[in-house]
């Protein structure tokens, strides 16, 4: 399909009436609605539109482009020599904080809002702080100075240009943002530096990270009809970074009674964070059964454990277990729509409860093998000898035949099958239920028509970024991974490679399209890691590159349609957007190989081996490296009866579900007040299945929905104008203070920058137990 023929024409040269959709249909509610009036587009001043109902109930994308995000639009400078300069160091800063968490016990999503309060106080510092030229500007036309000012003043000016600006804060957050995608890629290099004795170059790593980059970026780009202009793709995760950065520009705290709650929500969470980070981590996990049975001993105490715990060096479900470490109360989870949060807390139950029937059932012999481990073992539950059985990243036969199989455990393999249903599940649900929306909106791009009014701006007031550039990025990258695959030593052939982008090309629009309207997405690294042990048999470490090209590239691109979203809730000019999102990609890939190489060589032991402790966890790794090892001897292990027979058909389940709830849909459209298109089987399925694939510190579930709800149901419903004005700036702010406490914290006692410091050991502090204080068995 052509592309739409509004990017061939320049703003300039079009009328309003070409571009404005006069009326768009609302399907779900059976109303018209104008996607924006006329009249608000006249001039070319700053205005906002305002919010005609304050009181509004926020449920569709719509909702939230009307009555949420304000029009409004200053037309400020964005690319400043003092934007420029702190949007690189902050790149810098949230590309390592993004690969630190990568090996943290709870995996962390850094939000915007943090990188947004520090350039926010740099900003205003270096505006404050260093000579303003539009100052002195300013004074040399009042003692009448003519025509263009002098060279010192235009140097002045150039250096810090005048007041710190909402685009110049914005610019600064997504450059951050874009640098720290680089994260989830670096997962097959620490993996391949832990796990087998093959030299890891640094061209390898920087190569390959900005191939995968820029790839799902040139993808990003071509979906924008759908993935970016469509009204309903919100992004929700993005609305606490957009609303706070909103909030501190165009509100002051004298006048401000958000704003001044803001600060004092950040006040207080700087203050608490460092009790159960550090001084007090018992807070992390409350475990009441745990508490009244701290003696118990043999086979009641393992039961209690892996029932009800849930704390950071203890494999348990604890889903029941409450954390009061409100740094994993994140804006990421209080932010999620309120269908969401319903299919998360019944898939969590769900996955709770056949996890304890996998287990105690023992299912496919699951007590033989230690409860929840994410490691590949052998038969007596001892950890596989990975880098002899893979000498070189190839499978020995002779030394598979001496250690035997491996195995994994039966919660993990359930794991991996709901993993396959969910990306089943994911490309048939946007078929049926989405497909025909998908292609309408094709089609109004292509004649020019939006119906979210804040791209209806952009497009008036800006020139768009041409399609071919795009196309440059996906050759240019492509190019990139060619050099990779031919010159290095990753076991993983051109051939592969070009079957992997292939892969990430075709799944990339489904999982963007899920993710922009409900925030979340379903991982696919599953799909790629099978589909590479079928092509690629005896590779594990090609599988995880055939991984990296297929699914890392789908994870970018919805990363970076992410923040172009964000950038058109704050105007910010699309060819600007490009610049900026191509050099933090770029960035990023230096920064993310530093810091990976300097965490690994410092703490190879603990990520390799153990469950980890307080500060580090090898789990993420573990199980990214045991879904790749496994898959590489898919035609050995794979077999009908075992923990890995039923995990290649679950694509074919998942599908099968979604096509029995469209049929179903056909007949029965609606359940009371429940419109049963509503129901999303992926989201259901993937998080039926999350438990011990994503999550090792399980006491921070029962948060996250108790969180979650009370936002997304109590006060969005039944307080709707709390949850307008208050509810993302207080989240950004709990988001912003924890983690900067805890970014000082990770260098300070964590042994992110050298020798760990853990606080003394007390009750509160169990380091030679459970946190929680569940029993250890005998």
């Amino acid at each position: 399909m052509s592309p739409p023929t509004i990017m061939s024409e320049s703003p300039v040269e079009r009328s309003v009436d070409s571009i404005i959709s006069a009326e768009a249909f609302d399907e779900k509610k059976g109303t018209t609605v104008f996607a924006v009036k006329p009249d608000s587009l006249e001039g070319t001043a700053p205005y906002d539109e305002g919010d005609e109902n304050p009181g509004a109930i926020i449920v569709t994308g719509a909702d939230a482009a009307i009555h949420l995000l304000p029009l409004r639009d200053d037309f400020e400078n964005v690319l400043t020599f003092r934007s420029i300069v702190l949007a690189s160091a902050l790149a810098c800063f949230q590309a390592v904080m993004n690969q630190i968490y990568q090996f943290k016990p709870t995996l962390i999503t850094i939000q915007g809002t943090f990188i947004v309060l520090i350039s926010y106080f740099l900003g205003k510092a270096w505006a404050k702080f260093l000579p303003r030229g539009d100052k002195f500007e300013a004074r040399w036309r009042d003692k009448g100075g003519q025509g263009e000012p002098p060279l010192w003043i235009k140097v002045m000016k150039f250096f810090n240009n005048g007041p710190w600006n909402l685009k110049e804060h914005s610019i600064c957050a997504i450059t951050a943002t874009s640098a720290s995608n680089a994260s989830g890629t670096a997962t097959v290099f620490a993996a391949q530096e832990l796990f087998y004795n093959m030299s890891l170059s640094a061209a390898t790593v920087i190569l390959s990270t900005i191939s995968v980059g820029l790839f799902g970026y040139g993808l990003c780009g071509v979906m924008r009809p759908i993935a970016v202009w469509h009204t309903e793709a919100v992004y929700w995760s993005t609305l606490p970074t957009v609303k706070t950065l909103q909030g501190l520009h165009w509100q002051q705290v004298k006048n401000s009674k958000p704003l001044r709650y803001f600060w004092y929500a950040f006040t207080g969470m700087s203050i608490y964070e460092i009790i159960p980070a550090y001084i007090f981590p018992w807070l992390n996990s409350v475990s009441i059964p745990c508490l009244a049975a701290q003696k118990a001993t043999g086979n009641t105490a393992a039961v209690l454990t892996n029932i009800f715990g849930g704390a950071t060096n203890n494999e348990g479900l604890g889903l029941f277990t409450l954390s009061f470490d409100w740094q994993y109360l994140t804006s990421f989870q209080t932010s999620l729509p309120l269908a969401l949060q319903v299919h998360q807390a019944l898939g969590l139950g769900t996955c709770f409860i056949i996890m304890i029937g996998i287990y105690y059932g023992n299912g496919w012999h699951a007590k033989s093998l230690p409860f929840m481990s994410t490691r590949l073992l052998t038969a007596n539950g001892t950890a596989y000898p990975l880098d002899s059985v893979f000498p070189g990243g190839v499978l020995d036969k002779d030394a598979m035949a001496e250690y035997g199989l491996p195995s994994v455990t039966g919660t993990f393999a359930f794991a991996m099958f709901m993993a396959n249903a969910a990306i089943g599940a994911l490309i048939v649900h946007c078929i049926l239920f989405w497909g025909k929306d998908i292609w309408k909106t094709y089609k109004s791009a292509r004649e020019g028509r939006f119906d979210d009014r804040h791209h209806v701006h952009m497009a008036t007031h800006y020139k768009e970024t041409p399609w071919w550039w795009f196309i440059v990025v996906l050759v240019g990258s492509f190019v990139i991974g060619i050099i990779v695959t031919t010159t290095q030593n990753i076991t993983l052939p051109t051939w592969a490679y070009v079957v992997s982008l292939l892969i990430g090309t075709i799944i990339a629009p489904f999982s963007t399209i899920l993710y922009s309207r409900y925030g979340n997405g379903i991982a696919t690294n599953n799909l790629s890691k099978m589909i590479a042990g079928l092509l690629l048999p005896g590779r594990p470490v090609g599988n995880m590159y055939f991984a990296v090209w297929s699914h890392n590239v789908i994870q970018n691109a919805v990363n970076l349609s992410n923040d172009l979203k964000m950038g058109e809730y704050l105007k910010i000019p699309p060819r600007v957007m490009f610049l900026t999102q191509l050099y933090g990609t770029i960035l990023g890939a230096f920064v993310n190989y530093a810091v990976m190489i300097s965490i690994v060589s410092g703490n190879r032991d603990l990520l390799r081996d153990g469950n980890g402790n307080s500060s580090w966890s090898g789990a993420t790794i573990q199980a990214y490296n045991t879904n790749a090892a496994s898959w590489a001897m898919a035609p050995y292990i794979y077999k009908i009866g075992t923990p890995y027979g039923a995990v290649p058909i679950g694509i074919a389940v998942g599908a099968g579900a979604v096509l029995v709830h469209r049929i179903f849909y056909y007949f029965v459209p609606r359940i009371g007040k429940l419109d049963v298109a509503e129901v999303n089987i992926p989201q259901f399925i993937q998080y039926a299945g999350y438990i011990p694939y994503n999550q090792s510190q399980t006491c921070v579930l029962f948060t996250w929905i108790l969180g979650g709800f009370y936002v997304q149901y109590y006060l969005r419903n039944y307080k709707p104008r709390i949850f307008k004005d208050y509810s993302y700036l207080i989240a950004g702010a709990f988001d912003g203070a924890s983690l900067t406490v805890l970014f000082i914290l990770s260098f300070a006692v964590f042994g992110a920058g050298g020798p760990a410091h853990p606080f003394p050991s007390w009750w509160g502090n169990n380091q030679k137990g459970n946190y929680d204080w569940c029993p250890v068995a005998e």
